[in-house]
């Protein structure tokens, strides 16, 4: 890779912390207030689960591509000593791309899901906030994965 695709990942993955950052902070500023609200004042700030039940999901899926690219996801490397240099890589690809086909699978699962509760009108009880943006951003980010480790079969020699 050349050194502005480099460049631009590592804007990105800055970019994506910060974001990431600021969800957990809102998230722990969110559970303080409602806990001192609820425990000082007996008022406890209406529909908190809700909100911190979907920044969580927006947290979960937007990290899902970031893990990734940094290949950072759990594995097993039980038959990888056995294999020389080449095997490995061969083995590296075809992981990368049936882990590619399980997430556009899934990708295509989650978005007709969405299509579903979209279609339904699904809300959170409390707040009402609509549910069917986050699933289909959920089903994106999915996308989105399965695209980093297509590219990851064709570009790069193997995991890290």
């Amino acid at each position: 890779m050349s050194q502005t695709d480099r460049k631009w990942e590592k804007r990105a993955d800055a970019a994506l912390g910060v974001a990431a950052s600021a969800i957990l902070f809102a998230m722990m500023l969110l559970t303080f207030v409602d806990v001192i609200a609820r425990y000082l004042l007996n008022w406890p700030v209406r529909g908190a689960f809700e909100i911190t039940e979907l920044m969580l999901v927006v947290l979960i899926f937007a990290g899902l591509p970031l893990v990734t690219h940094a290949g950072e996801h759990v594995t097993m490397d039980l038959i990888d000593r056995m294999l020389g240099s080449r095997a490995q890589a061969v083995l590296n690809r075809a992981m990368e791309l049936i882990c590619a086909g399980l997430m556009f699978f899934l990708m295509w699962q989650m978005w007709l899901k969405a299509g579903k509760i979209a279609g339904y009108g699904d809300t959170t009880d409390i707040l009402r906030i609509p549910v069917g943006p986050f699933v289909y951003f959920m089903a994106a980010m999915i996308g989105l994965s399965g695209l980093v480790h297509l590219s990851r079969v064709f570009l790069l020699p193997g995991r890290k």
